[in-house]
């Protein structure tokens, strides 16, 4: 039985490049209530989803209080407990309130950023294979390097939600 809800596709966002936070051509995604948890476990309904579809690298936490982003890596972000509201796309970009059952993707050079949480606030992180993470905070060197460096992240063969068919696999293909 899948805990992905039937017919789970994503809103697409871009964030434009605002100088410091690069972004990405490719679109930011958010599955809204895609993931049906199982009460007592949801972290694990989460990784196992993730586990399945490829992406690995996993760890459980929340999202870091300030603006940062990966310019090595695109990364999912699976809501297993309570809420919290989240800036994405750097400065200039969104707050979106995520909670249990959302997954969040952001190709690499995403900003993203906690401006709140429920004291029971908990997402799984997760990466393509292959793929290192470093925290990059937004500076105009950094930035510098990361328009090098993003280009060259390998596109993900599977969308962690919903596998080799997925919206990320049509969403995010280049040229």
């Amino acid at each position: 039985m899948s805990v992905v809800r039937d017919k789970a596709e994503p809103l697409a966002i871009s964030f434009e490049d605002d100088g410091l936070v690069p972004n990405n051509v490719l679109p930011f995604l958010v599955y809204q209530g895609a993931v049906t948890l199982d009460p007592k476990r949801p972290e694990e309904t989460v990784e196992d989803l993730f586990g399945v579809n490829g992406w690995g690298g996993m760890w459980r936490n929340g999202v870091y209080d300030y603006l940062h982003y990966h310019a090595t890596v695109h990364e999912a972000l699976g809501v297993a407990r309570g809420r919290a509201r989240v800036r994405f796309g750097g400065n200039r970009g969104q707050e979106l309130e995520i909670s249990a059952g959302d997954v969040a993707i952001l190709p690499a050079g995403t900003g993203h950023q906690l401006v709140s949480a429920a004291k029971d606030f908990c997402v799984v992180g997760a990466y393509p294979p292959g793929s290192r993470m470093q925290i990059t905070r937004p500076t105009p060197e950094n930035h510098a390097k990361a328009l090098k460096t993003i280009p060259a992240v390998r596109l993900p063969e599977t969308d962690p939600v919903t596998g080799a068919n997925g919206a990320l696999v049509r969403l995010w293909r280049r040229g």
